[in-house]
């Protein structure tokens, strides 16, 4: 392994009815808070009632932010700067998935910032670091992108067709409430998509160097497996309690640092998703699944062993017979063709994207080293006409 330092403030309270945990963080969290939240299911669901009752019982002034959408744009941002500026808020509670949480970290971070600045070329484009955010906690409500326990936010500039990220240690949430128990009235496709983000955070971790024998590998191989093992689960039994807890704690172990230490990671699959749904705005998870395997077969060759260990530990392939980079494609194929069984798109197509707009989605990609192979932008082109 690689030398490495690890950080992670962020205190997770995990459990059936973890929501009453909030009274203990209530004395950190100043009066003026804002909550935020996506398009309406945490009122339906009740979760909203019980934390207005819980903040507005211990004295606070609530402020809200509803409407995030999924894949968070700069738009929203600015109307949460605009709401922290005016009222003063004091704290950030988000109550939601990943697109809450991140939008949230966003806010909290460009709040802090000078009136006027351009925080998108300044913050996402350039990555300058910032000094303060505007502290903040979350209430996970969809397992997926593992944003309450990390520093990281995504945003989409829309009218520039761009979906980029900042990371900031101020960023990390001082604390983020898991219940399960939130997460039984998710829709199938909600829970697929969060599961694929999952597995694809831990794709883009485990298929990078170093490649010899390393915990981080041994634990994201485990992670994969529960996964897989949690997901069929849920899905034949929606209300399974077992399965549930572990898809949660699954999503925020793939990206909470833990499998990452010693690792170069990769995130090239990540990039071009972004690329994808900063045109065509489709689910993060969806894109994942239609162009994660095919950018992880095209590079393949570039570590076969490392392909065919996966292939034989994780899918199941018999090795007898097969050379390591056999056994890598066949490996691909198989985790291609789960994503279909479980009802994930696996096409371009069946997620409304034309072949036509390739050139155009491959040209906004953002390349980076990755770690294999560093691609250019007829390699995203490539690739993106094999995911068919």
């Amino acid at each position: 392994m690689k030398e490495f330092q690890f950080y992670n403030p962020v205190k997770i309270y995990f459990g059936v009815g973890a929501i009453e945990n909030l009274k203990q963080e209530l004395p950190g969290m100043g009066q003026k808070i804002l909550l935020t939240y996506g398009g309406g299911s945490i009122q339906r669901n009740g979760i909203y009632d019980t934390i207005v009752r819980l903040l507005t019982d211990a004295g606070k002034k609530v402020y809200e932010l509803p409407g995030i959408m999924a894949n968070p744009r700069t738009t929203k941002v600015d109307e949460g700067v605009r709401i922290c500026r005016e009222k003063g808020i004091d704290f950030i509670l988000a109550a939601g998935g990943g697109s809450v949480i991140d939008c949230s970290k966003a806010i909290a971070t460009v709040a802090k910032l000078p009136e006027g600045y351009d925080y998108w070329e300044n913050l996402f484009v350039r990555k300058e670091k910032t000094e303060e955010a505007i502290p903040l906690g979350c209430v996970l409500t969809i397992p997926a992108t593992g944003s309450e326990m990390n520093m990281d936010c995504v945003i989409t500039n829309w009218e520039k067709q761009l979906k980029y990220s900042y990371s900031s240690v101020h960023q990390y949430p001082k604390f983020s409430i898991l219940d399960p128990e939130y997460t039984y009235t998710l829709p199938k496709e909600q829970m697929l998509y969060g599961a694929v983000d999952t597995l694809s955070h831990i794709f883009e971790i485990y298929f990078s160097t170093p490649d010899e024998s390393n915990v981080s590998d041994d634990v994201a191989e485990a992670l994969i497996k529960n996964v897989i093992e949690n997901l069929n689960g849920a899905l034949k039994n929606p209300q399974d309690a077992v399965a549930r807890s572990n898809l949660m704690w699954d999503s925020t172990m793939a990206l909470n640092g833990i499998i990452e230490v010693g690792k170069d990671e990769d995130w090239m699959a990540h990039k071009i998703e972004h690329a994808l749904s900063a045109f065509y705005d489709i689910p993060h998870g969806a894109g994942l699944a239609v162009c994660q395997v095919p950018y992880l077969d095209y590079i393949c060759e570039e570590a076969p062993e490392k392909f065919a260990r996966y292939a034989v530990r994780i899918m199941g392939c018999d090795p007898i017979g097969k050379t390591d980079i056999e056994l890598a494609h066949e490996g691909l194929a198989k985790t291609k063709e789960y994503f279909r069984r479980i009802g994930a798109p696996v096409t371009l197509q069946e997620v409304g994207i034309p072949e036509e707009a390739i050139p155009a989605i491959a040209a906004k990609t953002l390349l980076i080293p990755g770690s294999y192979k560093r691609l250019q932008t007829e390699d995203v082109e490539e690739i993106l006409r094999n995911c068919r």
